[in-house]
């Protein structure tokens, strides 16, 4: 980054002159020194320190407040009330009140601006790359075949990322020449089909010349691999295959300025097919490579845990563990995940005296408890032995329970009999926290927190700002190594981008789309939900689901893999794109957003549904708008539907 800062002035004219979007500039760097791209091309060092100028918008991408698969997916939100709270983003969370518009794009990943960052920069910065690579004089073939091979990589996603918010894109194949006319820089958008294509042959062109592996994991962990870009691949092609872009009849009539079709016509299943080629690709080459399900290993600081703990951690940890000893970890973000304490309950008194560092703002609605399964696997609205009428009736923690639930603490019947990934993912009043300096579950002394959220309780609300507005926390979010008390030691963790429970869900998802049930979809859910301690779909549904006979048609097992990855995946960044391509974003936000009513000090007022907001979303929404501004700059450009 440092070479970036120092040559960029040359880079910065050669950008704003190319730039087909608008008339400002996309590097707002004024270097001390004056340099060209000769002189930043000049060795091996140089160029080097150019790549990862071109990595450093992928660490901005990964931010989880810049991700609208984490903001936008409803699975999480956030008070109104607070502005930029300790400098958080919240201009995702917002979108879901309604404020998105064509004035100001909230979000906006085509210009830059309004939360986000313009990825058509990005992908000018990999042309200038691939386009003066051929310069350093010391570089060997090798690093010249991978270096090329990550900068198309990088092109690649970064396009990738502009297509899953703005459909059909312009493609950046090459940078445009400063002599280049009006007519050269107004480029059109490119059809549906011609943008996944394009991304796909990057991709391509890029897997042969990558490491399969990072050997050298203290300086180059995060740089791109053939494993990383084989799943990449996977996911484009899942999300072409998907109802949103795969003849879709809401763009049915969506054409550009010379009336070409943007979107396809007609559905084609053979899309399903490549998916799940790809999928199966990308498994291989990653359980080729070591890459395994994450299983809990004790440190001896801990000491025994019961089998149900141990499974909580065989979950949360899936996530929180450090990259380097996470089996599981395909790719992850490179910036630590930062907001672990907007994640945290307040479970001291000193965390509750110093809530600015321990803010607990990350809530999480009644529908995304709800979201889980019942301990049978199945969910709590088809489960014949749970009292699904009867949930939100108080109820106190008993014996049983007492590994999840605070014994005699009055909370509701919903949070009993639950699944290991509702207890591993969510924090809720009257849950036992395993962490937070305390980690023997077996010492009396000094006995694991539970979460006190009503009345004068920690987690309670503590003033109109630092309060969590539903009553539920995503505790997945957070490291049991973690500390918020008197002073505050963050156990710092990567962010999965991919982990391979992932692409074993969508494996599965693409195989029952191309032949409805068969063997091998239920071998790979169920490899999922055996890490959680459930059975195998066929076993949970013909023991206890009302509707018994669900696994059997391909509609039936769609319904029930969409939920199983909604359920694995919560809290990631993955449900808001997955919402969106299968078109469920809407019926997901079609019912007010509640949480409980947290003010109430006694259980049976507490527990009493409360509506925050009523989220906007509607048709047009699936696609991000494209600034009116650029339209009027390059009038070859199209608005997407209905904006």
């Amino acid at each position: 980054m440092k070479a970036i800062k120092k040559y960029s002035t040359y880079i910065c004219a050669l950008v704003l002159l190319c730039s087909i979007y608008s008339c400002k500039k996309y590097l707002d760097i004024t270097p001390e020194n004056l340099g060209t791209l000769d002189y930043a091309f000049r060795n091996r060092n140089e160029a080097e320190n150019y790549l990862y100028g071109c990595y450093a918008y992928l660490q901005r991408s990964t931010d989880m407040a810049t991700n609208p698969g984490f903001t936008t997916s409803g699975e999480l939100i956030y008070s109104n009330s607070l502005d930029n709270y300790l400098g958080f983003n919240r201009v995702g969370f917002n979108l879901l009140r309604g404020t998105q518009n064509t004035a100001n794009p909230g979000l906006n990943a085509w210009d830059g601006n309004e939360g986000s960052y313009s990825f058509f920069r990005s992908i000018r910065l990999c042309n200038i790359m691939l386009e003066n690579i051929d310069k350093p004089i010391d570089l060997s073939a090798n690093d010249k075949k991978r270096w090329i091979a990550e900068a198309k990589f990088l092109k690649a996603y970064y396009h990738y990322l502009l297509f899953k918010m703005y459909g059909p894109i312009p493609l950046i194949k090459t940078n445009l020449s400063i002599s280049a006319s009006t007519d050269e820089v107004r480029i059109k958008r490119s059809t549906v089909d011609e943008s996944v294509d394009y991304i796909v042959s990057l991709l391509d062109e890029a897997i042969p010349d990558l490491p399969a592996t990072i050997s050298n994991q203290a300086t180059e962990l995060g740089r791109a691999t053939s494993v990383i870009a084989l799943s990449v691949k996977a996911d484009v092609l899942a999300t072409a295959a998907s109802p949103l872009f795969n003849g879709n009849p809401d763009y049915a009539s969506f054409r550009d300025k010379d009336g070409i079709s943007l979107f396809p016509q007609a559905f084609d299943a053979q899309k399903w097919r490549k998916a799940a080629d790809a999928a199966k690709a990308a498994i291989v080459a990653a359980e080729g490579e070591g890459i395994k399900l994450y299983t809990f290993s004790s440190p001896t600081t801990i000491g025994t845990l019961s089998d149900s703990l141990k499974r909580e951690l065989d979950v949360q940890n899936a996530v929180t563990e450090k990259w380097e000893l996470n089996s599981e970890i395909v790719w992850a973000s490179n910036p630590a995940f930062g907001y672990q304490g907007f994640a945290t309950p307040r479970l001291t008194a000193n965390s509750a005296v110093n809530a600015f560092s321990n803010p607990s703002t990350f809530s999480a609605p009644i529908a995304t408890q709800e979201l889980f399964y019942t301990v049978n696997g199945v969910p709590i609205t088809e489960d014949k032995t749970w009292d699904y009428a009867g949930r939100n009736t108080i109820m106190a923690g008993d014996n049983a329970s007492r590994y999840y639930i605070k014994e005699g603490y009055e909370t509701i019947k919903g949070h009993f009999a639950r699944e290991t990934r509702f207890y591993a993912d969510m924090a809720f009043d009257g849950g036992i926290w395993f962490g937070n300096g305390r980690i023997n579950q077996n010492d009396a002394q000094r006995p694991l927190y539970h979460v006190s959220a009503r009345g004068s309780g920690f987690a309670a609300p503590s003033d109109n700002i630092r309060l969590n507005i539903t009553g539920y926390w995503p505790k997945k979010l957070v490291s049991y190594a973690s500390v918020y008390d008197d002073g505050f030691q963050t156990f710092a963790y990567r962010m999965p981008l991919i982990r391979l429970a992932d692409l074993y869900l969508l494996y599965a998802e693409a195989l029952n789309e191309v032949g409805g049930p068969t063997t091998e979809v239920f071998t790979y859910a169920d490899r999922v939900r055996a890490r959680a301690g459930l059975r195998g779909i066929q076993a949970s549904w013909t023991n206890y689901s009302r509707n018994p006979n669900k696994f059997n048609t391909k509609e039936g097992l769609r319904q029930i893999i969409h939920q199983e990855r909604r359920i694995e995946l919560c809290f990631e960044g993955h449900s808001g794109w997955d919402l969106r391509r299968w078109k469920e974003l809407q019926a997901v936000l079609t019912t007010p957003v509640q949480g409980w009513s947290i003010n109430n000090a006694d259980a049976i007022n507490y527990y009493r549904p409360a509506t925050q907001f009523i989220p906007v979303f509607g048709i047009k929404d699936y696609l991000w708008p494209i600034k009116s501004y650029d339209l009027v700059v390059n009038p070859n450009l199209v608005q997407n539907p209905f904006w």
